[in-house]
């Protein structure tokens, strides 16, 4: 069974093929294989990524054009 990254909850609702939805704290999760993405839903509908605060993955450096 799967529990939502942010609040533990098992209070999970499909909502499309690869489409989640937790009912404790709001947000649309997205599974595809491997990777999960986190979304809150925002007042007007769109999704904004919560993928930064779940998820450690190493930014890449910074590329300097003056060879910096």
């Amino acid at each position: 069974m799967m529990r939502c990254p942010n609040c533990g909850s098992k209070d999970i609702g499909k909502i499309g093929s690869h489409q989640f939805y937790c009912w404790s704290c709001f947000i649309e999760l997205t599974v595809n294989g491997e990777k999960m993405s986190v979304y809150q839903v925002e007042e007007d509908g769109t999704l904004s990524s919560l993928d930064d605060l779940f998820f450690d993955e190493p930014i890449p450096a910074p590329i300097h054009a003056n060879g910096m």
